[in-house]
């Protein structure tokens, strides 16, 4: 159920998961950890399927916190549990709060957790293409700093999400990463004009740019492992109604 980043699981004072879709209560196509208070899922299974995420991490389940995801490269700094109806509206978390769990839901984008361990700074990111590619890490890294986190000290994590072998675009996507240094995340798919997107590649090289050194990718694909994950791009594919969503979620503890 539960996967991690070793050069997160060695600092002390830190709980964090990259959660898988097993070991929950949901049936279906969410069958059966699926976190997403957005899918058409039986709202008290999702809530059941939170709350034994949440006790995982040693935490009650209003502590366990998600925004509501737009796709942006916004930041919010938390410091208290909210209502589900008060999520904002962000796609990076960030807490110097002990007891919390910041979590990101995911199905294909990115889940990247971010600490840094000496100075008591956590962060958790939603980093779809449109998120990266808008700046949301460099969003969470300076929302981190006003924390007190320093950039040299910061480690990340980075979870599954769909990878280049599965990850066809179109050439309007192509054209959206206009940097010449863009292209070495892309090679040419069978199909004319289309390529293969290396998401988790775009991602980690945004964080080093930024500063972070300590960078660590668990390599799994959401797509091509439809027994452990979740994938909105399989779901498509397989003309399913809808999808499940995991959720990445780290928090300081005692």
């Amino acid at each position: 159920m539960i996967l991690q980043a070793a050069t997160l699981s060695e600092i002390g004072g830190i709980r964090h998961a990259f959660f898988t879709r097993e070991g929950g209560v949901s049936a279906g196509v969410y069958a059966t950890l699926n976190a997403g208070i957005g899918s058409r899922d039986n709202p008290g299974q999702v809530r059941e399927n939170r709350a034994r995420m949440a006790s995982s991490l040693g935490l009650p389940p209003e502590h366990l916190l998600t925004a509501y995801q737009i796709h942006s490269a916004e930041a919010a700094i938390v410091d208290r549990p909210w209502a589900a109806d008060e999520r904002p509206r962000v796609d990076a978390l960030v807490t110097s709060t002990r007891g919390l769990a910041i979590g990101v839901t995911t199905a294909d984008c990115g889940p990247v957790l971010l600490a840094d361990a000496r100075c008591g700074v956590v962060s958790a990111v939603h980093a779809g293409w449109r998120g990266a590619l808008g700046g949301v890490l460099e969003a969470a890294i300076v929302a981190m700093e006003r924390c007190g986190a320093r950039r040299d000290s910061i480690r990340a994590g980075l979870g599954p999400m769909i990878r280049q072998p599965s990850y066809e675009v179109g050439p309007e996507f192509i054209r959206a990463f206009s940097r010449a240094s863009d292209a070495a995340f892309f090679k040419p798919a069978a199909r004319a004009d289309h390529a293969l997107f290396d998401l988790p590649g775009y991602i980690a090289g945004r964080l080093r740019a930024a500063g972070i050194t300590q960078v660590e990718d668990l390599d799994l694909c959401t797509y091509a492992d439809d027994t452990r994950f979740f994938s909105y791009r399989r779901s498509v594919h397989r003309q399913e109604d809808d999808y499940g969503r995991h959720i990445s979620a780290i928090a300081l503890v005692d």
